[in-house]
């Protein structure tokens, strides 16, 4: 049997602990996700992603384009439009995604999932009310 063991990150640097950080803020994996099917304008990534605010997707959105995982084109065009794409540190990340969802595959059952995004659902909305 292994040994449990204790590691003490006192480095104020720790990729593993900053990956996570960076990767779990909300809406940087759907973002990411969807703009592996290549560039995408605010409003359509805003739909594809549904249900993000759009200050709170802006806000993302200019997260991720500091952190070179996006690179923000404008187009000079009428209107103007702005293009987000992944810069090879986001498109780096496509055997990330891709484990989660083989692993999504093999151990989340859909009614489970559904059944607690219901639950969490009705929580908040309880809350608000």
């Amino acid at each position: 049997m292994a040994r449990s063991r204790t590691v003490a990150h006192t480095d104020p640097f720790c990729p593993v602990l900053d990956a996570i950080a960076v990767l779990q803020g909300k809406w940087t994996m759907q973002i990411v996700h969807v703009l592996m099917e290549g560039p995408m304008g605010f409003n359509e990534l805003a739909r594809a992603i549904g249900g993000c605010n759009p200050s709170t997707l802006a806000q993302r959105l200019d997260t991720l384009v500091r952190l070179d995982l996006l690179a923000r084109r404008v187009e000079t065009s009428t209107p103007p439009r702005t293009l987000y794409s992944l810069t090879a540190a986001g498109a780096a990340l496509q055997p990330v995604v891709g484990a989660i969802e083989q692993w999504g595959r093999q151990h989340l059952r859909k009614d489970r999932v559904q059944s607690v995004r219901r639950a969490a659902r009705a929580a908040r909305e309880s809350r608000a009310s």
